[in-house]
């Protein structure tokens, strides 16, 4: 999910997918410690959408 797109999501939606994504990457976590996943580069991506979201979530708070 790219910045622009975040920014224009509401303040509960930001809540909202922040938490199905917390979500999706713990599932992702579990599934490669299991087995090793075919792209380990999603790790990756889904903790930098995570970060990204609760970064403007945050923005939000202080303005």
């Amino acid at each position: 999910m790219k910045q622009s797109e975040i920014k224009q999501l509401s303040t509960a939606e930001l809540q909202e997918k922040l938490s199905e994504t917390k979500k999706s990457y713990a599932d992702l976590k579990m599934a490669h410690t299991v087995s090793p996943l075919e792209n380990p580069i999603q790790l990756r991506n889904v903790r930098r959408t995570v970060a990204r979201l609760a970064t403007e979530l945050t923005n939000r708070e202080v303005q």
